[in-house]
């Protein structure tokens, strides 16, 4: 039984502090993501050229496992079939470079067979992935 000096007072969803919320994480999202781009040297005002072209440049990742087993961009592959895989990625006169990412178990005489085979690919430059000491 209801007495008569309660008032029944209607439910009621306040929005304000969603909206907060919301407009809270947006915010931290088009913050966020102006630091992913990268940046590679100072920022300056650059003049405008009209024979001006992108220089692309390819990044091949070669990893070497502890078994021997090689694989090219994530992908299994035979020594035998690294220098046309790898001249088919890279072309002759621009800035490639394969990465070799070589476990430290892995035989220095496979590392120097794999280093072998880059050389021979016109343009590919070579670069072997390691950690920093503390």
């Amino acid at each position: 039984m209801r007495l008569p000096d309660e008032f029944e007072t209607p439910f009621e969803i306040n929005i304000v502090p969603m909206i907060d919320v919301i407009f809270s994480i947006l915010a931290f999202f088009i913050i966020s993501t102006l630091f992913l781009t990268r940046s590679e040297g100072l920022p300056v005002n650059l003049p405008s050229a009209q024979t001006t072209e992108v220089k692309q440049s390819v990044q091949v990742n070669l990893t070497i496992e502890q078994n021997g087993d090689m694989f090219l961009n994530r992908k299994p592959i035979k020594l035998d079939e690294l220098k046309g895989a790898v001249s088919a990625l890279v072309k002759p006169n621009s800035d490639s470079l394969v990465i070799i990412n070589a476990d430290e178990k892995v035989e220095h005489g496979q590392v120097v067979k794999v280093m072998d085979r880059l050389r021979q690919v016109p343009g590919a430059k070579f670069a072997i992935a390691a950690t920093k000491e503390e």
